[in-house]
């Protein structure tokens, strides 16, 4: 997963304060699962960051949120979006992020979007990371960045949907489409 503070993405003049800050909001299942990692590299890249364990409290504190950080990666929900998005404490989280005024860097699928259909939420993230391919979503995206990371679809899966590999350069796992 690429850094989501990437200077690609973000220049550092853009950003409002002298030391990125970032928010990795993490769901139960697999996009969770990703965002954790996401969270652990930023930690190696970045050095000591503060890390919770927190349970909801959001709606009272997306001003806390917009005034702490750059940033927020959503890693809430991804393609499961249909079965979690009205459950606790997704369902918080999810109304919490619709209403911050900073960046959303959104992993894979858009937390409240459809994988095969798109925005059927209010959120809209400024970047989009999509994982091994892009999804159906990915064609109602219109935020500033969208970028591609993994180079790990398998060759008989190229082949059956007609992917083509993008080139990316030197040892990169991350190319922006």
């Amino acid at each position: 997963v690429p850094p989501p503070l990437s200077p690609q993405a973000f220049p550092l003049p853009s950003l409002s304060r002298r030391l990125p800050t970032l928010l990795v909001a993490c769901g139960p299942a697999q996009t969770g699962a990703i965002g954790l990692v996401c969270a652990r590299h930023l930690r190696s890249f970045v050095g000591d960051t503060g890390t919770r364990r927190c349970r909801c409290r959001c709606r009272l504190q997306v001003q806390l949120i917009n005034d702490a950080y750059n940033a927020v990666v959503d890693a809430v929900l991804g393609a499961e979006a249909e079965v979690a998005e009205g459950t606790e404490p997704c369902a918080a989280v999810l109304a919490t992020l619709k209403h911050v005024r900073i960046p959303i860097v959104s992993l894979d699928v858009p937390s409240g979007w459809v994988a095969g259909r798109g925005g059927s939420s209010d959120l809209r993230p400024d970047v989009l990371v999509s994982l091994g391919a892009p999804k159906e979503a990915a064609r109602r995206f219109q935020g500033r960045r969208h970028f591609l990371a993994g180079r790990f679809v398998p060759e008989e899966l190229q082949r059956k949907f007609g992917i083509s590999p993008r080139r990316y350069p030197g040892s990169d796992c991350v190319v922006a489409l």
